[in-house]
């Protein structure tokens, strides 16, 4: 059964594995955005990486202009790395039309599997817990898959904007 997990680098050589699946397309929720992937495929390198997804998550992290705090969650079954999830503890206005709270992938290989509707159901109580009393998730208007996680897990259609589809879920905070 797939959980969400902390980054760590004990799954190095399945995150690389998964990160090939994705043949260089954005993989929404990893936080790879600014590292290179060659430094990535170095154990130094990712060890880095995955100290600053963890220490991301404290207010007082430095980060650029622009990015808020961030929990960045690895969706694992066993020791199978099978996506990334991130909870956007605040909403800057392009997170509000475009990006939302939570963002997450599932390599190739594990789509359609149910992956992404449990990683959602599990960071919905999380994004809670941060005190998010209601979160926003986005999806391209034709990514039907995106669609019916957000809409599985209760997600209300707000509007839609930019070519994103905007939806909130009560977090139950």
């Amino acid at each position: 059964m797939a959980q969400l997990v902390a980054p760590n680098i004990k799954l190095h050589s399945s995150w690389l594995e998964a990160a090939a699946e994705f043949a260089g397309t954005r993989q929404d929720g990893s936080g790879t955005d600014g590292w290179d992937p060659d430094q990535l495929k170095d154990a130094g390198g990712f060890r880095r990486f995955v100290d600053a997804l963890v220490s991301d998550a404290l207010p007082e992290s430095p980060r650029k202009p622009g990015m808020v705090p961030c929990t960045y969650l690895w969706i694992v079954d066993g020791g199978t790395f099978l996506g990334s999830l991130a909870i956007r503890h605040e909403l800057t206005e392009y997170l509000r039309n475009e990006g939302g709270h939570i963002g997450y992938s599932v390599r190739p290989s594990a789509r359609r599997r149910g992956h992404a509707a449990q990683a959602l159901a599990d960071a919905i109580p999380l994004a809670g817990g941060l005190g998010i009393p209601r979160v926003l998730l986005t999806c391209d208007e034709d990514n039907a898959g995106s669609r019916a996680t957000i809409e599985k897990n209760g997600g209300t259609y707000e509007d839609s904007r930019n070519g994103k589809r905007r939806y909130w879920i009560g977090t139950g905070s």
